[in-house]
């Protein structure tokens, strides 16, 4: 049975930016996301020269390593790492001074555009890596989704029209693909299977679409038998805005299915429904756990327009037909959706599921 693929040709042509808008920003301050930061995603725009910033290899990257004008440097470098004492450790500047701002990083690719910083640790060596975007609410419905429902935390800070977030580390799904899967010994095919179909289950239920391979991560813990894998997304462009159900199945992405393909020879279908289980039940259990602070995140993107009533009825009938429920009709925004989502696999367990992931 042939697997239906997502155009992947122009899924995200620049889909518009949505502003930060009032009940969400008092949600943000709440849960102390909203800070007042020394720079903001304008000044870092000002740069004053580019230089192309190639892979160890010498083969150019998306990026472009930014230089600013001499008497600006130091200023900048200090609010750098002022922000990155805010983002893990609280604002707390007596721990920070042996860092130091080793390079800045410009993308346009994708929707986001955002500056890459590398902070580097002057005893050691030792470097770690955040971001800073324009703020779209899009993003940070979907940075705190992920937040709350998955098995990641995740640290973020807005200000403004500005977005911080920490390195999402691991191997990225394309590089993992080209030169991982299958050519490592001590990475089990079940366990990478296992991950796939709950991973897909993470995004389909909180709705996070666009998860083509370079859009997440492996992460590869060492066990003291076999390594431990885990599948993280690190792009939240998508969260919430297409109309196709499909869009939020990572198992229907084109760029995907040599790793789907390698997971349906490894996995059987009740194996398979098994997991999926055990992540819809882990996905209530963290649910029930902020069940406050879910209800009022979803209270306020409900009343966000984060995409289109087109979108949103186009969505709701393929969920609808989905889950066998006609409550999805009744929906009117995506925030709607996500708690019908999770209305529909608490009413289904203990009920047969049918598997999603693979097909016959």
């Amino acid at each position: 049975m042939a697997v239906p693929v997502v155009n992947t040709k122009q899924p995200t042509l620049r889909k518009p930016s949505f502003p930060v808008r009032a009940d969400l920003r008092g949600y943000l301050r709440r849960y102390r996301r909203e800070r007042e930061l020394p720079i903001t995603y304008e000044r870092l725009r000002a740069f004053h020269e580019v230089i192309p910033l190639t892979d160890e290899a010498g083969k150019p990257t998306l990026w472009d390593t930014v230089i600013y004008e001499a008497t600006e440097m130091s200023e900048i470098n200090e609010a750098l790492k002022q922000v990155y004492a805010w983002l893990k450790v609280d604002g707390d500047l007596s721990v920070v001074n042996h860092l130091y701002v080793d390079r800045v990083d410009f993308c346009t690719f994708g929707n986001s555009t955002p500056f890459r910083i590398r902070i580097v640790n002057a005893y050691n060596d030792n470097q770690d890596y955040f971001y800073i975007k324009k703020a779209d609410a899009s993003r940070v419905y979907g940075l705190e989704l992920e937040h709350l429902l998955s098995p990641n935390r995740l640290n973020f800070i807005t200000h403004g029209e500005t977005l911080v977030e920490e390195h999402v580390a691991g191997l990225p799904g394309d590089l993992y693909i080209r030169d991982w899967l299958g050519r490592r010994p001590e990475l089990k095919a079940i366990r990478v299977a296992k991950e796939l179909v709950k991973f897909n289950e993470r995004c389909f239920v909180r709705l996070l679409g666009d998860m083509r391979s370079y859009n997440f991560v492996f992460v590869v813990t060492p066990d003291f038998e076999e390594a431990q894998i885990r599948i993280r997304a690190m792009d939240f462009d998508q969260q919430s805005y297409d109309g196709r159900k499909n869009f939020y199945l990572p198992q229907f992405f084109k760029d995907n299915a040599p790793l789907v393909n390698f997971c349906t020879k490894h996995l059987h279908s009740e194996t398979a429904n098994q997991y999926r289980r055990e992540e819809q039940t882990l996905l209530l259990q963290r649910a029930s756990l902020a069940s406050d602070r879910l209800s009022l995140l979803l209270h306020d993107m409900a009343l966000d327009p984060i995409a289109p009533p087109e979108k949103v009825h186009t969505l709701r009938a393929g969920l609808a037909e989905h889950y066998h429920r006609t409550d999805y009709l009744r929906c009117e925004s995506m925030g709607a959706l996500i708690r019908q989502n999770l209305e529909s696999i608490r009413r289904d367990i203990g009920r047969p599921v049918v598997p999603e992931l693979l097909p016959e």
